[in-house]
């Protein structure tokens, strides 16, 4: 687990090593323990490590082969490294050290880019073949791991693993995206392959990218994507069996480190039970004492349970406020998930006793656990009728203007490419509109995103469709996104078993009914579960990462810091500041439930001073 920043261009070696210095700087957090840098001719690249697998100098990055033709650095971790080395040993490679780097290096030496298919893990690295002048990038199937990049005025790249060590790059234009807040309102997060900073992309999960200097050009293509295909012959016994397998093996080949690790735990079924197949010496748990927004008596009687030690930390308001600046900073880009905030504090947290953590991330979009996925009783009910009558009804519904039971009938008629985006809809299209500045409306619309993804499985169930936008857009975006990020910042790294390809492959053959029936959801992971975790913790409801800014909002002292934000010269840059503060205000006052919209925007104004107010251009 570690970070890089790399870049072309023609300036001298001794140039690029130090433009290399300040841009490694900005990410020491990713990599406290070593630093190295590399440059040519044409390349820079520079690494910061955090020492997870053999601690010696003999892993130290960037790496080279023996003749030094081809350079690599890379972030994350190979799973198969051992079997993968064995291979290429026979093939006559000779290895110097016992980390997956080297792994990595002689494996593009052997298959070029058809090496990254080969790859079980969390990855993203750079391979710069010397003598072809060609760079391969390569991103791990799930998002788990961040890669962006940017084109060079002059040609060449830029690249890294967080967009803040690009600022360090001389004539590298810092810029907001005008067409990234429209559908951030909606999504709460950047969706896509876009970012908030223009001209700046994230390579796609499953993708690598090829840029050859003779061309210039970046070859960009895709190389795993999920594939449901339920085996409708497994029983459901037979389903948890292997799913149980499954989860024990990728616990067991996520273990696999040289310094200590833990579990994040919290009373949901995911990390309780990643924690039960780990049996690791420490747990860590976070939660809020006040407005009931606190499971960590369920993380502490599980640990207790266990014989395992927990450590938990109660997070108050005052320490949210403060610490927002910083998590947004670290973040790279506006992502108002709420329960980024606790993920910070459980990081901090867990960095004072573990190295490494792993946790529940993925199950419930590979296994059927959002609500979003059932149908409610009513919704059942009215299915029942044709469907003719319902998408009528539906077509109407979607014409007109809000009323009560709108929603109903467009989530019962309506097929889900024409509502459904994933877990966060903060802002409606319509209302996202109305709180923006003219030169921030042009920006796609949040189901416009959506329909390249929905196309790739047009004639799939409703189920699989929802959980493929999820696998696409919510997980990578948001829910890996703040993982990575939070935990980094606290050189922490991060680990999530569920988001493996040898798991992706039992979910994918599992059948919807065994997942999703009535309300009930993620019914034979529960049972899956419960081979190991006892009643009460397989089969609690979903609660997620709750965290009680509505309340927070509602106080005088965080109504003021928020309203300090809206009322700003800046704000009114982006939005109608009077629509703004009648959101806070109706919220304030208790005329409506406005939290997660006013936090959505006050995240962004927050992300906004502190990367171009803050620190000016």
């Amino acid at each position: 687990m570690c970070g890089y920043v790399g870049f072309s261009d023609a300036r001298s070696a001794e140039e690029k090593n130090r433009i290399l210095t300040p841009m490694m700087d900005r990410i020491i957090h990713r990599g406290p323990d070593m630093a190295g840098q590399y440059a040519d001719d044409r390349m820079a690249l520079g690494f910061r490590r955090l020492s997870i697998m053999d601690l010696s100098e003999a892993g130290a990055q960037p790496m080279k082969n023996a003749d030094g033709s081809v350079v690599l650095v890379f972030n994350g971790e190979i799973y198969n490294f051992k079997a993968l080395r064995a291979e290429l040993t026979e093939k006559g490679y000779t290895f110097t050290s016992d980390c997956d780097s080297e792994v990595l290096l002689h494996g593009y030496q052997e298959w070029g880019e058809a090496l990254v298919p080969r790859l079980r893990g969390m990855f993203s690295f750079a391979v710069w073949d010397v003598k072809e002048k060609t760079l391969l990038l390569a991103r791990d199937p799930f998002g788990i791991k961040p890669l962006y990049y940017t084109r060079l005025p002059g040609g060449g790249l830029l690249f890294g693993s967080e967009i803040k060590s690009f600022l360090d790059y001389p004539g590298f234009k810092k810029e907001v995206n005008p067409n990234a807040l429209r559908p951030y309102l909606s999504f709460q997060y950047a969706a896509g392959d876009s970012t908030f900073f223009n001209g700046v992309y994230c390579l796609p999960q499953g993708h690598y990218a090829v840029w050859k200097q003779a061309e210039d050009n970046l070859r960009i293509e895709c190389y795993y994507d999920v594939d449901f295909a339920p085996d409708e012959q497994l029983s459901y016994e037979q389903s948890a069996e292997l799913i149980d397998a499954a989860v024990h093996e990728s616990v067991a080949a996520h273990r696999n480190s040289d310094v200590p690790l833990g579990a994040f735990l919290s009373g949901g079924v995911d990390s309780s039970y990643i924690t039960a197949c780990l049996m690791p010496e420490n747990t860590f748990s976070v939660g809020f004492a006040q407005h009931g927004f606190d499971e960590t008596s369920l993380a502490e009687d599980l640990s207790g349970r266990l014989g395992i030690k927990n450590y938990t930390k109660h997070v108050t308001a005052d320490e949210c406020f403060e610490a927002f600046p910083d998590i947004q900073y670290h973040m790279d880009q506006p992502q108002s998930n709420p329960s980024s905030v606790p993920l910070w504090f459980l990081a901090k947290q867990a960095r004072e006793q573990v190295t490494v953590v792993l946790s529940g991330e993925g199950a419930d979009e590979i296994f059927g656990g959002y609500e979003l996925y059932a149908d409610t009783p009513a919704m059942e009910k009215f299915k029942k009728t044709p469907r003719a009558f319902r998408r009528m009804l539906g077509g109407i519904a979607k014409a007109m203007p809000p009323f009560k039971g709108r929603n109903f009938l467009l989530k019962s008629a309506e097929a889900p490419e024409n509502w459904f985006i994933g877990q966060a809809d903060v802002f409606p299209v319509g209302e996202a509109e109305a709180v923006l500045k003219p030169a921030y409306k042009n920006g796609p619309a949040p189901l416009e995103m959506a329909a390249p993804y929905y196309a790739n499985v047009q004639d799939r169930p409703e189920l699989t469709q929802k959980q493929y936008i999820d696998l696409h857009l919510w997980l990578p975006g948001d829910i890996l996104l703040k993982a990575d990020k939070m935990c980094m910042a606290h050189s922490l790294e991060l680990r999530v078993p569920f988001l493996d390809k040898e798991v992706m492959a039992v979910a994918a053959r599992i059948p919807g009914r065994y997942s999703i029936r009535g309300t009930e959801n993620k019914m034979v992971f529960r049972h899956a579960a419960n081979k190991t975790l006892p009643d009460a913790w397989a089969n609690r409801p979903k609660k997620g990462f709750p965290v009680p800014i509505r309340h927070w909002l509602r106080e005088k002292k965080y109504y003021d810091i928020v309203r300090g934000y809206f009322e700003s010269d800046y704000a009114s840059e982006f939005f109608e500041t009077d629509r703004l503060m009648k959101l806070l205000n109706d919220h304030f006052e208790g005329r409506a439930n406005n939290g997660r919209k006013i936090w959505t925007v006050f995240t962004f104004l927050t992300w906004y001073k502190r990367f171009f107010i803050d620190e000016a251009a």
